[in-house]
C-alpha cells in the first residue's frame, strides 16, 4: 500500500499540468523580483513605437548650436549679446515662439563694467559740468552690460521662453525659497499631487527671467536602462505646477497662456487638447523616424542664421527651438529610435506630439488586458498544452505567441497604444520549451532502448549490403551502430573491400572512423598510412617512367609526380575547366598553388592555338603585377598536355563572410581593407591591367595579420586599344559598372565602381542594387541612383556616405579617377573616425590559405561570374569562345585547402 502511494506521488510530480503551474509561478516571481521582463518590454516598445506612419509638424524649426557655430563664434559659453543678436533677428522675422534651451543662471559681467559703475557712483547722480563724461560712461555701461542687452532683446521680442531645472524629491516641509515671480506667473494649481514633486530649483537671472515670456522646466526622467521614454509635462513645487518648456512652447503657439493649462486626472488639458499622461503627469512621446534619409526635424546651424546665410524670414510664424548639439556642450539623451538627442531636438518631438496629439497612450484597460493575457497563457500551459501532441502543441504555441507580439506591435505602431504583452509572450515561450524538454527527457530512456534494439538490425543490414557489393551503403549502416569489438571486425573487412576496388579515399575514411575507437587495433595505423598516401596521389597522366603518373614503392609509399619543376603534393579542388593542386618547388622549398587547364580537351586546331596564346598572355599580364596587396604569379608552363600557372599559396579566406549581417568588420577596418585594394588596383591600372571582377570573393583577407590580397587577375585584359574588344562583358552582375553592363569599353574606373559596391556591402551587409531577375538588376545598376547608405547605417558619418556616392556614380568621369585618390579619401575618413592623421599601408607581404568551406563559397561565387559576348558574331552560349575560355577558366578556378587533411602540410 505504501509503495503504491509513493508511486502515485512520483507520478503526480511528473504530470505536465503540475510542471506548467510551477513554470507560471516561477515566471511570476521572477517578474516581480527582477527587471528582466520589463527590460524586454522596453526593447520591444522602442522597436514598435518608432514604426508609426505619423509625420511631425512642419511648424517647428530647430536651430542648433553645433560644432560649426562653436568653431566660427568661439568657445562656449558665448557673450550674451550673441544670443541677443539672434533673438533680434528672429523677432524681426516674426517667429511665433522662441524656446531658448541655454541656461542663464549666472551673471556674465565684463570686468570693465564694474569700474564704469564705480566711476559713475563717484561722480554722483548729476555731475555738474560733466554731462559729456556722464554720457560716455552711460554708453560704456550699456555696451559692456551683456546681460542687459539679452534682457532687452527678450523684452523686445516678447515671445522667448527660457529654462529652469529642478531637483526631484519628496517635500518634508515648506520650501527654502518661494518661486521667483517670473516663474510663478506661469505655474498652475497642482494641489492634486499628480505631477512629480521637486524640492528646489535653479532659475535664470532675475533680469532675464522678468524679460522672458515664460520660464519652463527642462527636467527629464530616465528609465532603468538610462534611456528617456517619457517627459513630465508638469513638476510639482509645493503645490504649484511648473510647465515644461515643450508644454509652454505648444501653449504659446496656440495663443494660450498658463490659465489655459490645467492638471486633470486623465493628464494635462491645454485649451481643448486632452494630453494623456501617466499617474505622475509624464507624457510618452512618439519619436518620429527619419524618412527617405532625412531627419524628422531639419537642424539649421546657429552661425548660418546669425551670419545671414540662412535668412531669418524662414522662421516666420514658426516655433523655433534653439539649443546646443555640439560635442561637449550640453547633454544628450538616448531615446527610442535615436542613440542620442539634444534637449532641443527632444523638445521638437514633444511639441509636435502635443500639437498633433501623437503621443503614446497606456489605456486604463491596458493593465487588465495584460493580466488577462497572462491568465490565458497560464491556462494554456496548465490545461491545454499537456493534452496536445508535439506537432499540434508547437503550432498552437506559435499562433498564440504570434498573436500576442503582433497585437502589441500593431497597437503601438498604428494606434500609439501601449498594452504590455511581452510578459505573457515570454511566459508562453519558456513554458512551451520547458514542457517540451520534460517530455523529451522522459522519453529518452525509451529511445535508448529502441536504439539498442535497432543497432543489431543495422549491423546485419550492413553485412548484407557488403555482401551485395554496395559498400557505401554498408558503411552508412555500420556508422549507425555503436562502435565495439564486433563492429571493428566488420569495418576492417569493409575497408579491405574498398582497397580491392582501389577506392583508397573511402578506405581511409573507414580506417579513420575505426581509429576514433581503438588506434591500436591490428595493423590499423599501417593500413591508414597506406590508404592516406594512395588517396592523396595525383594522377596527371601516364609516362614511360611513371605509369599512371605515380610509382608505387615498397611498403605502399608513393613517388609523387612532377609538373614542370614543381612536385605535386595533392589535389586541392576543381574549377570550371581545370584542377588546382598544392605543389612545392623542390629547389627552394616554396609551397605554391598550381592552376591547370587541359586546353587540348576543350579546343582543337586553330582554337587550341588561340586559347594557348591567350592563356600565356594573361599569365604574363598577371605576372607583371608585383604588389604587396596582389597575389604573386611565379611561373607558367605546359606539360602533360596541361597548361599551368604557379602562384602564391594563400592563407586566410575571402571577404564574403564579412559581408553578412552580424559578421561585419568594424568601420575603420573596412576602410583600411578597401583602401589597400584601391592602392593595388591603382598599381595594376598603371600597368594597363583592368581586373574586371572585383568582389569580396576575389579579395583574400587574414584577420590575425590584417593581410589583404587581390586575386584572380586571370580575366584581366591589357587595356591597349589594339588588344581590347568592346562588347565583351566579364564580371559578376551585382558588382559590374553601368558601362560594363552595357558592353562598352571599360577602364580602371570600372574596377573602382566594383570596389565601391564591395565597400557598400562590407559596411551594411547588403548590396546597393538587388533584383528579382537579371534584367531587373541590370536595369537598376544602369539607371537608379545608389541608395543612401546612412538609411541602413545611421551611425556612419556623412564623409563616408559621400565617398560611397562618388564611387558608385553612373558616369565614369564623376567617379574617382584613380585608385590612389580613392584610397586617400578612405584614409581621410579613417582619420576622421579615429582622430589621428591618415597613414598609408605598411606594405608587408604575407600569404593566405583557404579552408574547404571558404573554397566552396569561392567556387559558388566564381560560378556566378557572367560572361556575355552579346555583340560578338557567332557567339555560342553552350561553348566558351576561344578568346574568353582561358580567361573564364582562370577566373573560376579556386585554391582549396582541406583543413587537417590526412597527410597535409601543417603549414599549408
Amino acid at each position: 500500500m505504501s509503495t503504491s502511494s509513493s508511486a502515485r506521488r512520483r507520478q503526480f510530480w511528473r504530470t505536465d499540468w503540475f510542471v506548467g503551474a510551477a513554470i507560471v509561478a516561477a515566471v511570476f516571481v521572477l517578474w516581480k523580483s527582477t527587471d528582466l521582463f520589463e527590460s524586454l518590454e522596453r526593447r520591444f516598445y522602442d522597436t514598435a513605437s518608432t514604426q508609426s506612419p505619423r509625420k511631425p509638424s512642419d511648424r517647428i524649426a530647430v536651430i542648433a548650436i553645433d560644432d560649426q557655430s562653436i568653431a566660427n563664434i568661439g568657445r562656449w559659453p558665448w557673450p550674451r549679446d550673441v544670443h541677443a543678436e539672434l533673438i533680434d533677428k528672429l523677432a524681426a522675422a516674426k517667429a511665433k515662439t522662441i524656446a531658448y534651451n541655454a541656461f542663464f543662471f549666472e551673471p556674465q559681467t565684463d570686468r570693465g563694467l564694474a569700474f564704469i559703475r564705480k566711476i559713475k557712483e563717484a561722480l554722483g547722480a548729476s555731475p555738474e559740468g560733466n554731462e559729456a563724461v556722464a554720457k560716455v560712461l552711460a554708453d560704456a555701461e550699456q555696451s559692456l552690460d551683456a546681460d542687459g542687452k539679452l534682457a532687452a532683446s527678450l523684452a523686445n521680442a516678447g515671445n522667448v521662453l527660457v529654462p529652469s531645472v529642478y531637483v526631484f524629491g519628496e517635500p518634508l516641509g515648506r520650501p527654502d525659497r518661494e518661486l521667483p515671480a517670473a516663474v510663478a506667473k506661469n505655474t498652475v494649481d497642482e494641489r492634486q499631487g499628480l505631477a512629480l514633486p521637486v524640492v528646489r530649483g535653479q532659475y535664470p537671472l532675475e533680469s532675464i527671467g522678468n524679460a522672458a515670456a515664460g520660464i519652463g522646466h527642462l527636467n527629464v526622467t530616465n528609465d532603468p536602462d538610462g534611456a528617456v521614454r517619457s517627459e513630465p509635462l508638469l513638476v510639482n513645487y509645493y503645490g504649484r505646477g511648473v510647465p515644461s518648456m515643450a508644454l509652454l512652447a505648444a501653449a504659446r503657439s496656440l495663443n494660450l497662456g498658463p490659465a489655459d493649462i490645467r492638471s486633470v486626472p486623465e493628464g494635462v488639458q491645454l485649451g481643448k487638447l486632452q494630453i494623456h499622461t501617466d499617474e505622475a503627469g509624464r507624457i510618452l512621446p512618439l519619436f518620429y523616424r527619419a524618412r527617405d534619409g532625412k531627419p524628422a526635424f531639419q537642424e539649421d546651424s546657429f552661425y548660418d542664421v546669425l551670419s545671414g546665410k540662412i535668412p531669418a524670414a524662414k522662421y516666420a510664424d514658426k516655433i523655433v527651438l534653439i539649443g546646443p548639439t555640439a560635442q561637449g556642450v550640453g547633454t544628450s539623451f538616448p531615446v527610442p529610435g535615436y542613440a542620442a538627442l539634444s534637449p532641443a531636438e527632444m523638445m521638437a518631438h514633444v511639441v509636435s506630439n502635443i500639437l498633433g496629439e501623437h503621443f503614446i497612450v497606456e489605456p486604463a484597460w491596458g493593465d487588465l488586458a495584460a493580466f488577462g493575457a497572462f491568465l490565458v497563457v497560464a491556462g494554456y500551459l496548465i490545461a491545454v498544452l499537456p493534452r496536445l501532441s508535439a506537432g499540434a502543441g508547437a503550432a498552437a504555441t506559435g499562433v498564440l505567441l504570434l498573436a500576442l507580439l503582433v497585437s502589441e506591435y500593431v497597437l503601438l505602431s498604428s494606434a500609439a497604444t501601449w498594452v504590455r504583452l511581452v510578459l505573457p509572450a515570454v511566459l508562453l515561450a519558456i513554458g512551451h520549451a520547458a514542457l517540451t524538454t520534460k517530455r523529451f527527457l522522459l522519453t529518452e530512456a525509451g529511445k535508448v532502448r529502441a536504439d539498442e534494439e535497432s543497432a543489431e538490425t543495422n549491423r546485419m543490414m550492413g553485412l548484407a549490403l557488403q555482401g551485395q557489393g554496395q559498400l557505401d551503403m554498408a558503411f552508412d549502416r555500420f556508422r549507425r551502430v555503436p562502435l565495439g569489438d564486433a563492429l571493428m571486425d566488420n569495418l576492417y573487412n569493409l575497408a579491405l573491400d574498398f582497397e580491392r576496388k582501389r577506392q583508397f579515399n573511402k578506405a581511409q575514411a573507414v580506417y579513420e572512423y575505426m581509429a576514433t575507437y581503438d588506434k591500436g587495433y591490428r595493423d590499423l595505423q599501417a593500413k591508414l598510412n597506406r590508404a592516406r598516401n594512395l588517396s592523396e596521389t595525383v594522377i596527371l597522366g601516364g609516362t614511360s617512367g611513371h605509369p599512371g603518373g605515380t610509382m608505387l614503392l615498397d611498403g605502399g609509399a608513393v613517388e609523387k609526380p612532377m609538373l614542370g619543376r614543381y612536385q605535386i603534393d595533392k589535389e586541392l579542388g576543381k574549377g570550371a575547366m581545370g584542377v588546382v593542386y598544392m605543389g612545392k618547388d623542390p629547389k627552394i622549398g616554396r609551397v605554391v598553388a598550381i592552376k591547370t587547364m587541359a586546353l587540348s580537351q576543350e579546343f582543337e586546331g586553330e582554337e587550341l592555338a588561340d586559347a594557348r596564346e591567350r592563356f600565356f598572355r594573361e599569365a604574363e599580364t598577371a605576372g607583371r603585377l608585383q604588389h604587396q596587396n596582389i597575389v604573386t604569379i611565379f611561373d607558367a608552363g605546359e606539360e602533360h598536355d596541361l597548361a599551368y600557372i604557379a602562384m602564391e599559396f594563400l592563407r586566410g579566406k575571402d571577404l564574403s563572410d564579412f559581408c553578412k549581417a552580424g559578421q561585419l568588420l568594424p568601420v575603420p577596418r573596412v576602410l583600411s581593407i578597401v583602401a589597400r585594394v584601391a592602392e593595388a588596383l591603382a598599381y595594376a591600372h598603371r600597368q594597363n591591367v583592368v581586373h574586371r571582377d572585383i568582389k569580396p570573393a576575389n579579395v583574400m583577407y587574414e584577420l590575425d595579420s590584417d593581410t589583404v590580397k587581390v586575386t584572380d587577375f586571370g580575366i584581366a585584359r591589357i587595356t591597349d586599344s589594339s588588344k581590347t574588344k568592346t562588347g565583351l562583358v566579364l564580371g559578376t552582375p551585382s558588382f559590374m559598372s553601368p558601362e560594363q553592363i552595357a558592353g562598352r569599353k571599360v577602364d580602371g574606373r570600372s574596377d573602382l565602381y566594383s570596389l565601391g559596391v564591395m565597400l557598400f556591402q562590407m559596411l551594411t551587409g547588403v548590396l546597393p542594387f538587388r533584383g528579382e531577375s537579371m534584367a531587373e538588376l541590370m536595369f537598376k545598376i544602369a539607371n537608379e541612383d545608389v541608395p543612401d547608405i546612412r538609411v541602413i547605417r545611421p551611425d556612419l558619418p556623412a564623409a563616408i556616405a559621400e565617398l560611397v556616392v562618388r564611387a558608385l556614380a553612373k558616369k565614369p568621369e564623376a567617379r574617382f579617377q584613380d585608385g590612389e585618390h580613392f584610397a586617400a579619401d578612405l584614409r581621410a575618413a579613417m582619420a576622421q573616425l579615429s582622430g589621428s592623421p591618415a597613414t598609408s599601408a605598411d606594405g608587408t607581404e604575407k600569404t593566405v590559405a583557404i579552408s574547404l568551406a571558404d573554397a566552396a563559397r569561392a567556387q559558388a561565387a566564381a560560378e556566378e561570374t557572367l560572361v556575355l559576348a552579346a555583340s560578338r558574331p557567332g557567339y555560342d552560349a553552350a561553348r566558351p569562345s576561344p578568346g574568353g575560355g582561358a580567361a573564364e577558366a582562370f577566373a573560376k578556378t579556386a585554391v582549396f585547402n582541406k583543413p587537417d587533411a590526412p597527410g597535409s602540410d601543417p603549414q599549408a
